[in-house]
């Protein structure tokens, strides 16, 4: 029987936890819900990479004949199938074990689907670890925080429109049919810093500061939406605080990337995670 590669402790996220206390890690790294909720989002971001962009890479890394098989989603958004740590108790949460067996068993719908239930269950697991120093009031958000993005089974059965799942924002489905695409052309004319006054960019519609594009057509403005957050799939919601990179001119959640208006206001430039990891 074909063997998957074995490894107490893979990566070096792993590395570094096996190697001391849970609080080490834990505490050391994710000290704020902004850090546990991005350390969430990357990984959720693998998952549905999995799940549904890189599908068939998937379910051939998923051989019922290998040894038990875990769907891990890394906190640099990309996803990997092995054996779990064989630490027990482990240092971290584990996904569902032994995915791989039922493959061949299931309809390819119903089996994606179950993974991606487990999948929502780890992702929570893991947030929760993470958000070990938090206060009620830190939990809270960070709860509300990942409540506003759909989950893995709603994006794998399409119940929910995906976020973006790559470095490029390529959605892993799908727009549904009717939903334009927003138009690049007005984020280049909007100030690198959104003001706090206007609180974010708008969901839908024109940017109620421009009055030109407010009287560019009515119904026009009622249709059209925005790309959600590149790096977490959030859409613009009233009260939000968005951020615009200069490098690669697209808009970001100021809460996913860190960012406030107090601390924009203080920048006169800004680049967004994907640019810094490239440059």
């Amino acid at each position: 029987m074909p063997r998957a590669p074995h490894q107490s402790c893979a990566g070096a996220e792993r590395a570094a936890v096996c190697e001391g206390p849970v609080d080490d890690y834990t505490m050391a790294s994710m000290r704020t819900v902004e850090e546990t909720f991005f350390d969430f989002s990357q990984r959720r971001k693998g998952i549905l990479r999995a799940l549904v962009q890189e599908v068939d890479k998937f379910y051939a890394a998923c051989h019922p004949e290998l040894d038990n098989l875990c769907l891990y989603g890394n906190p640099d958004g990309s996803w990997e199938v092995r054996l779990p740590c064989d630490e027990v108790p482990p240092e971290l949460p584990e996904p569902a074990l032994g995915i791989n067996f039922a493959r061949d068993g299931m309809d390819r719908r119903d089996w994606l689907s179950l993974i991606a239930v487990h999948s929502d269950s780890w992702l929570i697991s893991m947030a929760y670890f993470n958000a070990a120093r938090l206060d009620a009031e830190g939990r809270r958000l960070l709860f509300n925080e990942i409540n506003s993005l759909p989950t893995c089974l709603e994006v794998v059965t399409g119940s929910a429109a995906p976020g973006s799942t790559t470095q490029a924002a390529a959605h892993i489905s799908k727009r549904p049919a009717g939903v334009p695409q927003a138009d690049p052309a007005p984020d280049t004319k909007r100030p690198a810093f959104h003001p706090a006054a206007n609180q974010g960019r708008p969901r839908q519609g024109p940017p109620p500061s421009s009055a030109a594009e407010e009287s560019s057509g009515s119904e026009d403005a009622e249709e059209a939406e925005y790309e959600p957050c590149p790096n977490c799939g959030r859409e613009f919601k009233d009260g939000d605080f968005w951020i615009f990179c200069d490098y690669c001119r697209r808009w970001f959640d100021g809460r996913c990337v860190g960012m406030t208006a107090q601390r924009a206001e203080a920048s006169k430039t800004w680049k967004c995670p994907f640019c810094t990891k490239e440059a």
